[in-house]
Formats: C-alpha cells, sequence, structure tokens
C-alpha cells in the first residue's frame, strides 16, 4: 500500500532541502526499492569491494549516489580485509564459513570457499570523514555475519541519529563467529529501536550425505527437486527496525529527525507510527505547516473507502464459474 502520495512526500523533502542519507553495505545489485519513495532526494552510498574504484552514479535515480570499491570493517587501524570468495558471490564474507554446521542444509556447496583475497578496507569513521557527511540517516548491511558488530563500528554521534537500520542476521550458524539475529535485535532493542518488519527466509535442512545418498539410488532426485518439494526451515532474516519516540525525546532531536522518520515509517507502510511521529513533532515544535503535510495524506488514506463487493456479484461469479467448468467437462451443454 501506499499511504502518502509521491507528489506531497517529494514536497514536504523539497520544500525543506532534506537529503536523507542511506548507506549500503553489500551493495551488489541495484539499490533496494524501499528506498523508491525518498530516493531523488537521498545521499546513497554504496560499498562493493569488488568494483575498481570510487565512482559517482550516473542516472541512479538518487540526489547524489557513491560506490565505494572497498570493504568496510569493525576494527579500528586497519587498512585491508580477508575475503572469502565463496562459490555463490552472495555468500562471500570476511568471516569463514562455518561448513560443518552449514552441513545440515540443502545449500552448504553455495558456502564452499573458492579462494581468499585480501581486499582495500576501511572503517566507518574514515569514510564517513572523507565523504565529508556527519549523519547516516538509515543503515542497511548484508555483510554476511557481521551486520550487528558493523553497525555499532559507526562512530557514537552518527550511530545515535541513525533511524532506520536494515539488517539480514542468521538463525543458523553459517559463518564462523558471526552476529546472530538473537544477538542484533538484543542489541538494537536497547539502542532504541523497534522492528518495524521482518522476513524469515530458510532452506531445506537435509544432510549432505542423505543428498548424495538419495541422488545415488534415484536418479530423477536433484537439488531443484528437492528445494521445490520440501519445506524451508528458517535459516535467516530480513529484518527492519525505526528509532523509537523515546530515543527521539532524550536526544533532542531536531525538526528534520521527526520528518526523516515520519517519512521512512510511511515508505514501510507504518502508519500508525507515522501519525504518531505526527502527534509527537506537535507536542515538541507546536502544530505547523509541516505537521499539517505530515499529517493530511495518511488521514486522507486512512478515510478513503473500501471497495464493497456486494454478495449478489460473488455469486453471479461463482455460478458463472462453475457453470463454464461443468460445460468444459460435458456435464451441461
Amino acid at each position: 500500500m501506499k499511504i502518502v502520495p509521491q507528489d506531497q512526500l517529494d514536497h514536504l523533502l523539497h520544500s525543506r532541502d532534506i537529503h536523507p542519507v542511506l548507506m549500503d553495505v553489500g551493495a551488489s545489485g541495484p539499490p533496494r526499492g524501499a528506498w523508491g519513495p525518498i530516493a531523488g532526494h537521498s545521499i546513497y552510498v554504496g560499498f562493493d569491494p569488488d568494483l575498481r574504484d570510487v565512482q559517482e552514479m550516473k542516472d541512479s535515480g538518487f540526489h547524489r549516489a557513491i560506490m565505494i570499491n572497498e570493504a568496510v570493517v569493525s576494527e579500528k587501524g586497519r587498512s585491508e580485509a580477508e575475503f572469502y570468495l565463496t562459490r555463490s558471490p552472495h555468500c562471500s564474507s570476511t568471516l569463514e564459513p562455518d561448513l560443518d554446521a552449514l552441513s545440515e542444509y540443502l545449500f552448504t556447496d553455495l558456502f564452499r570457499v573458492e579462494r581468499r583475497a585480501t581486499v582495500p578496507a576501511a572503517t566507518f569513521d574514515t569514510i564517513l570523514q572523507r565523504l565529508a557527511l556527519d549523519r547516516v540517516h538509515w543503515f542497511k548491511t548484508d555483510s554476511q555475519g557481521t551486520d550487528l558488530r558493523l553497525f555499532n563500528s559507526l562512530p557514537e554521534p552518527v550511530r545515535s541519529r541513525v533511524l532506520c537500520v536494515e539488517v539480514e542476521p542468521g538463525l543458523i550458524d553459517a559463518y564462523k563467529g558471526e552476529d546472530l539475529f538473537v544477538d542484533a535485535h538484543r542489541d538494537l532493542l536497547r539502542q532504541g529501536f523497534w522492528l518495524s518488519d521482518v522476513r524469515i527466509c530458510g532452506t531445506v535442512r537435509i544432510r549432505q550425505s542423505t543428498l548424495r545418498a538419495l541422488m545415488s539410488e534415484c536418479p530423477s532426485v536433484n537439488y531443484r527437486r528437492i528445494e521445490k518439494r520440501m519445506r524451508v526451515s528458517p535459516g535467516w532474516t530480513e529484518a527492519a527496525y525505526l528509532r523509537s519516540l523515546d530515543h527521539l525525546a532524550k536526544l533532542g532531536a531536531d525538526r528534520q529527525d521527526y520528518i526523516l522518520l515520519w517519512a521512512f515509517a510511511a515508505a514501510g507502510d507504518q502508519a500508525g507510527f507515522a501519525l504518531d511521529t505526527t502527534m509527537a513533532y506537535e507536542d515538541r515544535f507546536g502544530p505547523d505547516e509541516t505537521s499539517k503535510a505530515m499529517k493530511a495524506p495518511i488521514l486522507e488514506w486512512l478515510n478513503q473507502r473500501e471497495p464493497v463487493v456486494s454478495g449478489n456479484l460473488v455469486r453471479r461469479v461463482l455460478a458463472s464459474v462453475s457453470y463454464r467448468l461443468k460445460k468444459r467437462l460435458g456435464v451441461v451443454k
């Protein structure tokens, strides 16, 4: 659903010259579609150590977009990082895959290390200084096992102002020493976030030894068939967190923080929290044209009439479908 029309969101951000900073660690592939509503106003910073050089991304849809060809590390003073390059590029990490634990699952082969590489690395404080940025508003990371430690390595003044965090921590031990969902969730709640959305992802739990035995006994059994037929077990999460209003109050946040938190809530279809944020804005700064622009589109969306399908129409449609099916089967002529 789209709770705020694009033109109204554009006007609010443009009229106040607001340019949120979006940080994307593990930026292989195109930037996320969830950023679409705010992309044209945003400064995008992506990290992909496979690129040859830092580059300005032209025609990206962002106000400004930068891709950095360095790995990000949490340890101070490091200028290089060892990368475990796995059979699937999406599983490569600075952590070594835990193949013993992974052997219980169908997708083990994707994590097999084909080679190791030393790549340029930097910490967030160095990169932010280089780019002359003192804020990060939306922090997204898919670092294959190090999401929490990377977020916590942001300089504290920057980290305390982050309004949205997206992480993909594991539910199983895919990497040695990784940050699991239970670790990330507990820590982010402690830092004043709340869980706005979560998607549970996974794969089939079947031992590699069982898989090999099945494939030798029955040639028709293969990876794709097992993946399609068997139940998926939880393996990792895609989780999004928003800052709490209590945190903004304790921080003494400015108008821009409230406006952006409202915009992020709207982009994430969190209409209730967007209204909460509007009311908190009015409590702190008083009602004004900004709070009116934040409140009006959501109330308009909320008051839209739901499409009504009459019982007679449903019965007519079902009768028509039933008749056509019977005619095809030769029951009626």
